[in-house]
């Protein structure tokens, strides 16, 4: 398929309601088509990885059409430098989550954008280094005691922002680390606590929405990380 015929296969996929929320999301009307995330990722499957149709389809400036493009990039033949231009496009939360999660998470070396992001004046690089922490805490099956405690080093230096979409991103990043064991949960919540008690307008707010979840959690067998009592209850 072009990238032609996929965006006109999205448009005749598409309906207001989904459009709706596209733009509540701070998208122009002019760049939504109105598909929703599940539909895109069956299409996705239908398509075969291409770096070309991946880029054509970016460029094309259609915030669906991003999505799809997110899920046809090759992430042994995309680098951090692309990655980190394309992140420049950004402008919603969600399209940055799902580039996160869905191709750079799974990139070597992405730890390098934590760094290089953390300290970003653009919103959404600045999200980004805090969804990555978030994305390799529960997805990274062996990620280190060293690799979580440096995570907190980085909540703690630089959770000061007082953006919402960035501040949200620390809370996930936090409670997400503090799920890994009980040891680590331990890390998390002192920080948490010393956020509340000490921080600026956004880290109390983040420490008190992490200190939420994160006095919650339980160990359940067969699970590697820690979940929500409240979860457990509605298991049993």
């Amino acid at each position: 398929m072009t990238c032609n015929e996929i965006i006109s296969q999205l448009q005749a996929m598409s309906s207001e309601k989904h459009k709706a929320n596209v733009i509540k999301l701070g998208i122009p009307e002019e760049n939504s088509i109105g598909v929703s995330t599940t539909e895109i990722r069956a299409l996705a499957k239908k398509i075969e990885k291409s770096q070309d149709l991946a880029y054509e389809l970016w460029q094309s400036g259609y915030h669906e059409a991003r999505l799809l493009a997110v899920l046809l990039f090759d992430k042994k033949k995309t680098t951090l430098e692309e990655v980190d231009t394309l992140m420049s496009d950004v402008v919603s939360w969600d399209l940055c989550d799902h580039l996160c999660k869905n191709l750079i998470v799974k990139m070597k070396d992405f730890d390098q954008l934590i760094t290089l992001w953390i300290t970003s004046q653009h919103t959404y690089k600045k999200r980004g280094a805090f969804t990555l922490m978030a994305s390799a805490a529960i997805h990274q099956k062996d990620i280190t005691a060293e690799t979580l405690d440096a995570y907190l080093a980085l909540i703690q230096e630089h959770s000061q922002d007082e953006q919402d979409h960035v501040k949200k991103s620390v809370s996930w990043a936090l409670r997400e680390i503090g799920k890994h064991d009980f040891d680590t949960n331990e890390k998390a919540l002192l920080l948490a606590h010393n956020l509340k008690e000490n921080g600026n307008k956004a880290q109390v707010w983040i420490g008190k929405d992490a200190i939420k979840e994160l006095e919650n959690l339980v160990k359940v067998p067969g699970r590697t990380r820690l979940i929500s009592a409240d979860s457990k209850m509605g298991r049993e």
